[in-house]
């Protein structure tokens, strides 16, 4: 996938997010476990979200993306936001699947999955 097709698909969650209410805080968090795509927050929850953007014609789905191995990166990358960016909200994992069409590119949907995976404890 090429970086301009990513960019699309984290733009459109980011709105999505804010329109649910929720306050984006940082986009492409990097540490040394990987990436975070967004991490927004509303007075409960501090979200965690991997975004993945697939063409309509992928054979795979994005939800199929994320795997234990990258999970596993995610929730380490967390746990270093939250050392550096203390917070009172409840830790929460989703993903977004983004579907693209078109030449240019748009989306056609978002299908997000709350709680979509997290490890006890956290």
């Amino acid at each position: 996938m090429n970086s301009s097709i990513g960019s699309l698909g984290e733009d459109g969650v980011s709105e999505w997010l804010q329109r649910r209410g929720f306050r984006v805080l940082c986009r492409n968090y990097h540490s040394r476990y990987g990436e975070v795509d967004i991490i927004a927050a509303d007075d409960y929850y501090i979200l965690f979200v991997e975004v993945k953007t697939r063409a309509e014609r992928h054979l795979v789905s994005p939800l199929e993306a994320v795997t234990v191995k990258k999970q596993r990166r995610l929730i380490q990358t967390a746990r270093l936001y939250l050392q550096a960016n203390p917070v009172l909200l409840q830790p929460r994992f989703d993903v977004a699947a983004v579907i693209t069409a078109g030449n240019p590119p748009y989306i056609k949907s978002i299908d997000y999955l709350e709680n979509a995976f997290g490890e006890r404890g956290f």
